[in-house]
């Protein structure tokens, strides 16, 4: 399965200096500002049901939507001929469901559940208020509040905040389809 390491490479990827070290922090850090609470990416599901709903899920689930995401900038602009700010994509499809970790806790039957900061903040508006206080740019801030499109706070105003949404649909879909699959397997 895939783990930090590599979620990490794709860091040393965002070109701008700032916002690399901005999200390279976020990561060693694993703290909510808000709370002071302390979490576990590498443990985290990527949900608590529908798609990634198992220990590591959260990483594999982000590391998916990084591959997916940079896959789509190819596409924009090699066929559609748009530019593609890949530094915001990047760390928007890193930290786009960053705080599903302290939001989710498991119960002894290997399910999961909100937590108390899950059942009064949701992920996302969590990740929004974090991001604002790390001093993230607004193109980020909005790339993350927009990846549940019509399901979260705001559509994609931008073209970075579509493709951040579009990988990360097209994941959890393609994760939830195959753990479906599986069970007609066993």
């Amino acid at each position: 399965m895939a783990g930090i390491g590599e979620l990490m490479s794709y860091v040393e990827m965002i070109g701008d200096e700032g916002l690399r070290e901005k999200v390279r922090a976020f990561l060693e850090e694993q703290r909510v500002l808000l709370t002071g609470q302390a979490f576990k990416l590498e443990e985290s599901p990527g949900g608590r049901s529908h798609h990634h709903a198992y220990p590591g899920g959260l990483v594999q689930h982000t590391i998916a939507t990084v591959r997916l995401a940079l896959a789509l900038c190819d596409v924009v602009e090699q066929v559609y001929g748009a530019e593609v700010d890949r530094d915001v994509v990047l760390a928007a499809a890193i930290l786009h469901d960053v705080m599903k970790a302290p939001c989710y806790r498991e119960l002894e039957d290997g399910s999961y559940r909100l937590s108390q900061l899950g059942e009064r903040l949701d992920h996302v508006s969590l990740a929004v208020a974090e991001l604002a206080r790390r001093g993230f740019p607004l193109e980020v801030l909005h790339a993350v509040a927009a990846h549940h499109a019509e399901h979260g706070p705001i559509s994609p105003k931008t073209l970075e905040a579509l493709v951040v949404h579009l990988a990360d649909l097209a994941d959890s879909k393609l994760n939830g389809a195959v753990l479906r699959a599986a069970r007609f397997l066993l």
